[in-house]
């Protein structure tokens, strides 16, 4: 059997999959704060940590994992530009990934926290989301650039 297009396939769904829980948590959890309703941001934020760890988790193991057999699979050379290029990025959303994962946790926290004693959200909170909200924008455009790297596959040249 052919596994080549299975792989392929496997591989484009992780990038949909980072790409969409991305673009999807940064949605819900911008709405939630919106509201300034500490209760719904922290039930918000609770199912965003939780789809956090479940799917982007997935897609971020089965994205290297998927790349690296297409590499193999198909015989390009890991010197090649795009994917030098591809792996840097990978790397650089990952770098602002986690630390997103984290401040998403602590916002919970301290929404809930809020909410339980009736009390307005704390400076905390907002200087955490100021800087989730930073942190999303590097990570987005990274991933941007990582999917259009994989389907252009330019070649780049390297000093």
């Amino acid at each position: 059997m052919d596994w080549l297009p299975l792989l392929r396939w496997a591989h484009v769904i992780g990038a949909c999959v980072l790409l969409g829980t991305g673009a999807g948590i940064a949605f819900f959890m911008m709405m939630a704060h919106r509201t300034g309703n500490a209760a719904l941001i922290a039930h918000t934020a609770r199912i965003v940590v939780i789809a956090d760890w479940i799917f982007t988790a997935s897609a971020v193991i089965a994205q290297p994992i998927t790349g690296a057999a297409l590499v193999h699979a198909v015989g390009w050379s890991w010197s090649e530009g795009w994917i030098v290029l591809s792996l840097l990025l990978y790397i650089i959303t990952g770098c602002f990934w986690l630390p997103v994962v984290w401040m998403q946790s602590k916002m919970r926290d301290l929404a809930a926290e809020a909410a339980r004693t009736n009390a307005p959200l704390p400076t905390r909170y907002h200087q955490l989301y100021r800087a989730w909200f930073a942190c999303g924008f590097p990570a987005f455009f990274a991933v941007l650039a990582i999917i259009w790297l994989m389907r252009a596959q330019p070649v780049l040249n390297w000093p």
